[in-house]
């Protein structure tokens, strides 16, 4: 028996089985991103605010790759779902060549170190100056990463489109051992190695993401998924899907980037509320807080491939049906990631109990805020995650243009005329995703979504 909104078992337990390894290979880089802080808030709040600031650059760069693959991605599990090998071998090309561009320019950003863009993150914080300095070390070293990370997404993002999802979990688990040994060796000099601080923290992620790439490589080698048909002939592009699937990320590209100028604003005037304390307080309070973001992936990528899949093979009234399915069980797993949130708050003290008082007060309170959002959040990735599967793009452009432009608009006038606390002005503020959720659902009656692009 099935009902209109809540589906049958077999369904989720197919949602299940691609969601819960791309939430534990999420979870796990998350948990070494944790290490990281924990191993650098013990070199004090300066040090770690430094990392935290030059952490928004490699952010953006992260939105960028996170764009490419979500592009590519929704082309790759159509074809997967229309057995043409073809279209998945030009979705991964157009991942690696588009991706290995933004690599290689967001690695020379990094190495140049912009003193200027740092200084507008921390604009007026009274330990401005220190925080730079580190942020600048940091940056410096960690540039060379950003090749390996962007071949490795490629690839792990594909295999996951195919409903491969196992072995880039191992691979991340390998990857975030790695991370954690080097972080022990060289933040603090361990075993006869050089005392290198904020600068042996970004070694630590070179080498940890290097080892991850030739891990990958050796894989995909070794198995040939259909999307490596024709990689030998890299250059041999289909221009026409390429174009498609450029316009396609365009909208993407643009829908991510007003919210990325939009928390970046945020985040900047939010660290003008304090010093030191407020910057490392709230980058700790976000850390912690990506433990139970990890769902977004789950949910993004399951409904993505599974709604894909039955897109590409041209059973629209079946992907109709998951639609419902797929955002009762998102607003589900919210609720139950809801629970978890609020239960991460008793790790504050034992990860950053070298922070000072203030910094740890302000890191839980942003933890309940972020926690009491999820159902919301989770919803709203459902609702995303269904209108991308079929190719429309413009839904999150349209919804993002909204909601971040009251989200903008609200935080700068009340900083202005309020002497609110960071974390109360973000809460308040976030409210704006509310009016996201309603445009959203008003937009996915219109069915735009339900459309075959491999024919």
């Amino acid at each position: 028996m099935t009902h209109k909104y809540i589906g049958t078992i077999s369904f989720y337990k197919r949602t299940f089985r691609i969601a819960l390894p791309v939430m534990a290979q999420l979870f796990v880089q998350t948990l070494v991103s944790l290490v990281d802080n924990f191993m650098v808030a013990g070199l004090g709040d300066i040090k770690m605010s430094g990392v935290n600031v030059a952490g928004q650059i490699i952010f953006i760069f992260i939105l960028m790759m996170d764009t490419v693959c979500l592009s590519g991605g929704i082309f790759m599990s159509q074809f997967f779902g229309s057995k043409d090998s073809e279209g998945m071998s030009q979705s991964f090309k157009f991942k690696l060549i588009i991706g290995g561009i933004i690599a290689v320019l967001s690695a020379s950003v990094m190495f140049a170190a912009p003193r200027l863009l740092f200084h507008l993150m921390v604009t007026v914080n009274t330990d401005a100056d220190l925080i730079i300095e580190q942020a600048v070390k940091y940056s410096r070293a960690v540039a060379p990463s950003f090749i390996f990370i962007i071949v490795s997404q490629v690839i792990s993002s594909s295999l996951r489109e195919i409903e491969i999802v196992r072995p880039p979990l191992v691979i991340s688990i390998t990857a975030a051992l790695i991370n954690t040994f080097c972080n022990w060796l060289l933040i603090y000099g361990h075993l006869g190695m050089p005392r290198l601080e904020v600068v042996g923290a970004a070694y630590a992620t070179v080498i940890a993401r290097f080892c991850e790439l030739i891990i990958f490589c050796i894989y995909i080698l070794c198995k040939r998924p259909p999307f490596l048909n024709g990689i030998s002939h890299l250059w041999h592009i289909d221009f026409r899907l390429f174009g498609r699937i450029i316009a396609k990320s365009s909208m993407i590209l643009y829908a991510e980037g007003i919210w990325a100028v939009a928390e970046t604003v945020s985040n900047a005037i939010l660290n003008t509320r304090g010093g030191a304390d407020v910057v490392s307080g709230m980058n700790a309070g976000l850390t912690i807080s990506h433990l139970f973001f990890i769902c977004f992936a789950g949910i993004t990528v399951s409904t993505g491939v599974i709604l894909g899949q039955e897109l590409g093979a041209g059973r629209l009234e079946q992907a109709k049906q998951y639609k419902n399915w797929a955002l009762t069980g998102s607003l589900m797993i919210g609720v139950m990631f809801m629970l978890l949130g609020f239960a991460s708050v008793l790790i504050i003290p034992i990860v950053f109990g070298s922070l000072s008082a203030e910094a740890r007060h302000i890191a839980f309170c942003l933890v309940v805020v972020t926690a009491g959002y999820m159902p919301l959040w989770a919803y709203l990735n459902g609702q995303y995650a269904i209108s991308r599967a079929g190719g429309d793009t413009r839904m999150g452009a349209v919804c993002d243009t909204i909601s971040n432009v009251l989200f903008v608009g609200a935080i700068i006038i009340l900083a202005a005329l309020t002497d609110l606390d960071p974390v109360a002005l973000y809460a308040l503020v976030k409210l704006s995703d509310v009016v996201k959720m309603i445009v959203a659902q008003l937009w996915l009656r219109r069915e735009r979504w339900l459309v075959n692009l491999t024919k």
